[in-house]
This record gives structure tokens, sequence and C-alpha cells, in this order.
């Protein structure tokens, strides 16, 4: 770029560097110019001279540099100096809008043929030589294709999570038969638990008492040894592990060849407690013996169920309450305890899927007003999937009964870890309530709730909750990964409440360490079932 003054500075001419071209050619009249005039003049084309020449060099680029005059230059420019760009490139953009907003509202021809991908979608284009909006409506039937695919693939795979849930993992189920075997031939294996001197420990309410109901053999011997390592005054720890008759010979075996002293340790099946007869307890025959229960428990889960309107966290929970515990004489246990424990006065319930991280004595002396069950509630907190049960998530309102008998808005609060004052429980009528709505459940065809065994269990202790501080129990640690590692740390009670437990593959990886540290991976039995291997 190049600037010249003619010799009688009658005109001035700007050119391109290389001469040939003249970029513009200024005429100055025929009268006397200051310098001062002259100089402002100079200022101002160099600051505009850099700006022309990149212009010039944009529009060269684009293949324009048969420009030979400014008339040209300025029709290439304009727009682009006025922040327009092509008015072509607009309509395009325009049309292409205008198509896909028509397409949003059309639904894709079922019979029309979709490219398997996008190669094939390209190649299809150059040869079928489709308008705008025959792409939109194959672009369109693509992407919905995908999102079936993906919602379907979503749901089988909740489906299958569900049945590895509810398996017994092969480990497991060997470690319970070596043990029942080990019960028969071994007499070591068969001596009384608790020894003969501590049986009068088992009723004397000096003591810490602990009451776990489980058939998982591998998971009670984590609830027990944790509770011991992490307890002030082990010595002080008696445990009354509940079994069913099936499991009573290994789940024995394991705590007579692994005692955890210097705690007690009570092993005792169902079928060995004489208060559980069928008088008692109805309601549960009629639960285990219902066609309509059995068929939800056990039959197909998808069969009925509208997946199109379902989300996947909705038909995930649906799962997790036809797991087949749910109808397990062992799930329903504990509104029994009362009765099953006629000399005691306090005890904790405890999960068999839980970890005890500290020392819980003090939940005996913690002042439950009066109230029957100390828990943890579940209406508030950090994790809002954990966190936010109300009556509203586990009854359905819809129906006349539950509608004038209850508040949605009521605050739930867990099972898992409780605080029981069974003297308070003695004086009410929680048992008979807790009778009467599953009676309710199965009349109406279990349509007033749909969630196990806590449901009744929020109706039968209403009024007879105490609320505890959230840091006893932390929940979820079984139901997603998000759950933060410092609130686990902090948590003196942790609960794998959920499908993804830590003794199965589909637990969670980062958080199974804090239960798998508790397992005796040098005992004979385990390393030869190849738990967790």
């Amino acid at each position: 770029m190049q600037l010249h003054f003619s010799p009688s500075m009658k005109s001035l001419t700007i050119s391109s560097s290389n001469g040939f071209v003249d970029l513009m050619k200024i005429k100055v009249a025929a009268r006397h110019i200051s310098y001062r005039t002259l100089f402002h003049t100079i200022l101002i084309l160099a600051f505009l001279l850099p700006f022309v020449f990149i212009l010039t060099a944009l529009v060269t680029l684009e293949g324009v540099n048969k420009c030979s005059s400014f008339d040209c230059l300025g029709r290439r420019l304009g727009p682009k100096l006025l922040g327009r760009g092509d008015d072509s490139r607009q309509r395009l953009v325009s049309e292409l809008y205008k198509n896909l907003n028509q397409v949003n509202s059309i639904e894709v021809p079922d019979g029309i043929k979709l490219p398997d991908n996008f190669t094939q979608l390209v190649s299809e284009m150059k040869s079928s030589k489709y308008n705008a909006k025959e792409f939109a409506i194959i672009l369109k039937g693509m992407m919905e294709r995908s999102e079936k695919e993906i919602r379907e693939s979503k749901f089988a795979e909740l489906v299958n999570k569900h049945f590895a849930a509810s398996s017994v993992p092969k480990g497991i189920h060997c470690l319970s038969l070596r043990l029942t075997d080990e019960y028969s031939s071994n007499a070591h294996a068969r001596r009384q638990l608790p020894s003969p001197e501590f049986l009068p420990v088992l009723s004397d309410n000096s003591y810490y008492h602990f009451i776990l109901s489980t058939d998982n053999i591998l998971a009670a011997s984590v609830v027990v040894t944790s509770a011991v390592q992490s307890s002030i005054t082990p010595e002080k720890i008696v445990f009354h592990v509940i079994t069913d008759k099936k499991t009573y010979a290994g789940m024995h075996s394991w705590f007579a060849l692994n005692p955890s002293p210097p705690a007690i340790i009570e092993v005792k099946g169902v079928h060995q407690f004489d208060w559980l007869t069928r008088d008692n307890i109805p309601v549960l025959e009629a639960v285990e013996n219902h066609n309509g229960v059995r068929n939800y428990y056990h039959g197909n889960h998808v069969v009925g169920t509208n997946l199109s309107d379902t989300t996947p966290r909705s038909f995930a929970s649906k799962l997790q309450a036809r797991s087949p515990k749910y109808i397990s004489l062992l799930n329903h246990l504990r509104i029994y305890l009362p009765e099953l424990f006629p000399n005691l006065d306090k005890v904790v319930f405890l999960d068999d899927d839980v970890v005890i991280q500290r020392d819980l004595s003090t939940l005996w002396e913690l002042d439950l007003g009066g109230k029957v069950n100390g828990a943890v509630e579940t209406c508030q907190g950090e994790d809002s999937w954990v966190m936010s049960k109300r009556f509203r998530t586990y009854f359905n309102f819809s129906h006349p009964l539950i509608a004038r008998s209850l508040d949605p808005e009521e605050c739930a609060w867990a099972y898992g870890m409780n605080i029981f004052d069974l003297r308070a429980w003695r004086k009410t009528n929680i048992r008979e309530t807790y009778h009467t709505w599953l009676k309710e459940n199965l009349k109406s065809n279990l349509t007033l709730w749909r969630l196990g065994t806590l449901p009744p269990a929020l109706i039968a202790f209403r009024g007879h909750v105490q609320p505890i501080d959230p840091s006893w129990h932390l929940l979820g640690l079984g139901y997603q990964s998000k759950t933060s590692i410092e609130s686990v740390k902090k948590a003196a009670v942790i609960h794998y409440n959920g499908q993804s437990k830590p003794w199965l593959e589909i637990g969670f990886e980062h958080l199974r360490p804090f239960w798998s540290k508790y397992v005796n991976y040098s005992n004979d039995f385990v390393k030869n079932c190849h738990i967790l291997e």
C-alpha cells in the first residue's frame, strides 16, 4: 500500500504495493492548503489504511481479487463493514430453521427407510439429493430411533441389575454350604452360643444389645466385626443374630468358629422362637401365600409396565420394591421385638447392609422423650435423591383410604439403624396397627403401597418416632455413586441400602472398601469360596 502526492499538491493517490491498481485517487481544489490541515489529513489516513488493507486481503482470499475499482471493492466490503453477511447464506439458514420447525410438529412416517448410520446418510444425500424438508424428516427419524434404543437399553440394564441384586452370589452361596457341612461334621462348630456361663447376659440390661436379622452370613460377620472394632467397650456388646431355618447351621458355624471376643454373640433361628406361631402372625402367612403378592414379587417385572410413560428412576424404584426379601419373615421380624425379647428394655436394630464406624453406646443414653423409635428422618439433607422421602414417596394418595388417613407431606424416617425403647413399645398398639394395614393392602390388591415393609411401619409408628441426628446413620450407599466420601467417613453408621450391595459385583468400587476392610480374607472358608475375587 503506497501514498503518493503530486508535485503540485493537487492530487493524492493511494495504490497497491505493486503499483498496478489505483485503489483511491483524491483531487484537491486549487487553493492553498495549510500544513496543519495536511498533517491532520495524513494522520486520519494513516489510521484508516491498515483496516482498508486487512479488508482488501480478506476479499482477495475469498476469490474476489478481480475487483479493480473502488466501487467494486465497496460493494464487496460494505456488508462486512456494516456487520451484514451474504444474503444467500442468510436465506439458506432461514429456510433450514423453517423446515426444522415444520418437521418438529409432524410425525415421522411409519414406512420411511432410515439410514443406519451417518456415513450412509451422507451417501444417500449425494445420490438422492434430498430437499431441506426431506433431510429434516430423515434426521428426526434417526434421532427418535436412537433415543428409543437408548431408552430400551436403559430399562434392560435396570432389569438385569434387579436380578443381579436379588440373586445370591456364587461365593456367598458357597460359604453357606461349606459352613452348613462343617456344622454337621465338626462338634466345635456346633458348640453352644453363647457359652453357658454367659447366658444370663442375654437378658442383662446393663449391656448394649444389638439385634441383627439376616440370612447372609458374610454380611452378618461384617456388621458384628465393625461394631466390635468401633466400640470403646466391646466387652459390653451383646449381639442377637436371628436367621431362617435353612441358614441357621451355617450361621451358627461361622460365629462358633469365628467369635468376636470380648463381645457375646447369640445365634437363633426363627424356628427356635416359641412366640412365632401362626396364631400370633397370621397376616404374614397370608402375605406369603397371597397369589397377587407372589406374582408381584416373583413374576415378570416388565409385563404391564408402560415404559414410554415411565422414567428410569421411577422404574428402578418399582423394581426395588419387588425384591423378594420384602415378603420374608426375617424382614418383618423387627415389628415383633418386644415379644421376642421380653426381658430387654432398649435395643439397637441393625440391617445386614450396614457398617458401624463409631462407638454406638451413647445411643442408649439418648432421651427419646417417651417415644418408641429413635430414627434418622429422610425428608431433608444434602442428597436430594436419598434424603427427599415423604409419605407421598411410599403411598398411593389417589386411593381414598390413604388420602383421608395420611398426610402426603409428612416426613419419612429410615429403617436400618434404630434405637427402640421396648418398654415404651409394649404400652402401644403398634403391632396391631401394622397388621391392620397389611390386611388392608392385601384387600385392596396391593394398591395402597408397593414398597416393601417400611410403609406399614411408617403408619404403625406414627406419633412414636423421635428424630435423631443424621450423623448417626448415613443412607444411600447402594443407590448411587455420588455419595460424598467425606460424609461417609464422618458417619457413625453407613448403610448400603439399595441394589448395589458391597458384596455384589454391581457394588460401587469406591464405596466398597468401607465394607470390605471388615471381611476376614485370611479365613479358610472365605478363601476357598473366592469371596469378591
